[in-house]
C-alpha cells in the first residue's frame, strides 16, 4: 500500500471528518459550481473555498490541484502526518506549499479511489511509465456495462486504481485482482483498505495469476491500445500486436469461467481494407463454445486514434512517434478502430449464439441491465423449439413506436417504409412488412402464437402451416431483440 494500516486509518478519518465526500463536496459548492468543476473549471471553487478549513484545503488541493501552506494541509489531513503524507506520495512538496501527489477522487456516495494525478493537470511532466488511471471515460464505459447480478466470485483483470473491484465488491462475495505493474497494485491495495475492502490482489499479465482457477465474473479494461507492440505505458499497452489482446482475452474465457458466469471486457478492434471486421471479431470466440455478444459503441479514423493516445500520454507534441504509428497502420491496410465492449456466457449450451453488432446510437443505462437480459432472452430462445414458439404467448415491448415513411401519390398516402422502435434500453430498430406488423400488433399476452398465426393466416389468405414455419425465426429475431416478449405461465 502507499501508507502503512494505521496510516490509512488516519487518512479515512481525516476525510471523512472533513466529509470529503462526492456528497460533501456538491453540498459545499453548490450545483453550479460543482458543475462547472466537472468542466474544470475551478475559478467558483477556489472562491469558495478560500477560508482554508479542512473540506476547503482537501477540495483546493486535490480537486482544483493548487498548493497550499504546509500547516494548512496538515490542519486537512489530521491525524495523518506530514510525513506519512510525504512518505506515501499522498501530497508532495511544491514551490513553499505542498500540492497533491496523487488523485484522490471522492467517488460514489462514501467511496475514495486512489490513482495518479493525470497527464492534463501537470503538463510537461513525464508520465510514468506504470502510470495508475483514475476514474475516465472507458472506466466508466465498463462499469455501465457490468452485468451487476450477486455472484460469489469475481476477477477484475488489470485493475489498476481498483475502480472495477470497488464495484464488484457490491455484489461479489469474493473479489480477486490482477495487474502487471506492481505500482498499480500498491494503489488498488490502497483503495481497497481507504474503504474498508478486502480483496486478493495478484500480480502478473493478465489471466496468468489466476491460471486454472474460475470465476462467476470477470471484467476488464485491459490495455487495449491498437499498434505495433511497443510498450511505452503499462495501462495502455499491452505488449501484444494489433488488436491481439482482445482475441487473447476471449480465448482464455473458457478456462476463466464458471458454468453460468459471465465475462465482460472493453476492447479495440481493426477495420482492415477489404475485410468484414464483424467477421473479424467473431472470429475470436470461434471454438470457445460462449455466447458472445460484441456491441461496437465508437470509430475512430487511425488519425485521430494516434492524436487521442497521444494526447493521453503527453506525448502528441512528438512527430516521430506519431508517424512511426501511423505507417504500421497503413502497413496494415488499417483504415479505422472499433471500440466496444465484449460480453461473454458461459451458458453450458452446445450451440452458443455470437453476435457481433454496431450500436453508435445512444444506449440507455444501465447498459449492464441490458446484457444481462440479452443472455436471458438467448437462454429462452435455446430452449425452444419450433414448436415451443408457437406455444408460447408474447406482448410487445412496452412503448413499441410505429415509425412511417410515405409518399404521397395520385391516391394519396402510398406507405414506403415501416420500422419499429423500442425508444428505451438499447433502443433497437426493425424494419418490417405489414404481416410482421399485424402479428406484433396482435401481441398482446393473451393468445398462444399458434393461434394469433390462425388468424392472421385466414385474414391474409395464407395458409397457415406455411405461416408458422415463416414465423419461427421472425419471432425469435423479436424476442432476441426485446420488440416482443414472452409471458410467462
Amino acid at each position: 500500500m502507499l501508507l502503512s494500516p494505521a496510516g490509512v486509518d488516519a487518512l479515512r478519518t481525516a476525510l471523512t471528518r472533513a466529509t470529503f465526500t462526492a456528497n460533501g463536496i456538491a453540498e459545499r459548492l453548490g450545483p453550479q459550481t460543482t458543475g462547472a468543476v466537472a468542466r474544470n473549471d475551478f475559478r467558483a471553487a477556489l472562491r469558495a473555498t478560500e477560508e482554508r478549513d479542512p473540506l476547503a484545503t482537501l477540495i483546493r488541493v486535490f480537486i482544483c490541484d493548487q498548493t497550499e501552506s504546509e500547516a494548512t494541509v496538515a490542519a486537512a489531513l489530521a491525524p495523518l502526518t506530514v510525513e506519512e503524507a510525504l512518505a506515501g506520495g499522498i501530497v508532495e512538496r511544491h514551490g513553499d506549499g505542498l500540492r497533491a501527489g496523487v488523485d484522490l477522487e471522492p467517488y460514489g456516495d462514501d467511496w475514495w479511489v486512489l490513482a495518479d494525478v493525470p497527464a492534463s493537470a501537470r503538463p510537461g511532466r513525464p508520465l510514468h511509465a506504470e502510470h495508475v488511471l483514475g476514474i475516465g471515460g472507458a472506466t466508466q464505459t465498463l462499469i455501465g456495462a457490468t452485468v451487476r447480478r450477486p455472484v460469489a466470485s469475481a476477477l477484475d483483470l488489470g485493475t489498476g486504481s481498483g475502480v472495477q473491484a470497488l464495484h464488484l465488491s457490491t455484489h461479489a462475495r469474493q473479489v480477486t485482482a490482477t495487474d502487471v505493474s506492481e505500482r498499480a497494485l500498491r494503489f488498488a491495495a490502497t483503495t481497497a483498505a481507504l474503504n474498508g475492502q478486502d480483496w486478493e490482489l495478484l500480480r502478473g499479465d493478465m489471466v496468468a495469476p489466476v491460471a486454472g482457477r474460475r470465476f462467476d465474473l470477470v471484467v476488464s479494461n485491459p490495455p487495449f491500445v491498437v499498434g505495433p507492440g511497443t510498450t511505452t505505458h503499462v495501462y495502455r499497452d499491452s505488449g501484444r500486436v494489433g488488436d491481439a489482446i482482445g482475441a487473447e482475452l476471449a480465448a482464455a474465457a473458457p478456462r476463466l469461467l464458471t458454468e453460468g458466469g459471465t465475462m465482460q471486457y472493453l476492447a479495440n478492434w481493426v477495420h482492415v481494407t477489404g475485410e468484414d471486421w464483424a467477421e473479424r471479431v467473431t472470429g475470436w470466440f470461434a471454438g470457445t463454445g460462449l455466447d458472445a455478444w460484441v456491441v461496437q459503441r465508437e470509430v475512430a479514423d487511425p488519425m485521430a486514434y494516434v492524436d487521442l493516445w497521444l494526447t493521453d500520454v503527453g506525448e502528441k507534441s512528438d512527430p516521430h512517434r506519431a508517424a512511426a504509428w501511423l505507417d504500421w497502420f497503413d502497413a496494415h491496410q488499417v483504415e479505422a478502430i472499433g471500440f466496444g465492449i465484449v460480453s461473454l456466457h458461459h451458458a453450458g449450451h452446445d450451440r452458443p449464439v455470437v453476435r457481433v453488432e454496431d450500436l453508435r446510437q445512444r444506449v440507455e443505462p444501465p447498459m449492464g441491465d441490458r446484457v444481462a437480459e440479452w443472455f436471458d432472452r438467448q437462454d429462452w430462445l435455446r430452449g425452444r423449439d419450433t414448436d415451443g414458439l408457437l406455444a408460447a404467448r408474447y406482448r410487445a415491448a412496452d412503448g413499441l413506436q410505429l415509425r412511417q415513411e410515405a409518399t404521397m401519390g395520385e391516391e394519396g398516402w402510398a406507405v414506403d417504409r415501416q420500422v419499429l422502435a423500442v425508444p428505451h434500453g438499447l433502443r433497437w430498430s426493425e424494419e418490417i412488412d405489414p404481416l410482421v406488423l399485424a402479428l406484433v400488433g396482435g401481441a398482446d399476452g393473451r393468445l398462444p402464437l399458434r393461434d394469433q398465426l390462425a388468424l392472421l393466416a385466414a385474414a391474409h389468405d395464407v395458409a397457415p402451416e406455411e405461416l408458422a414455419e415463416a414465423a419461427g425465426p421472425i419471432v425469435a429475431h423479436l424476442v432476441e431483440r426485446g420488440i416482443v416478449e414472452p409471458v410467462a405461465g
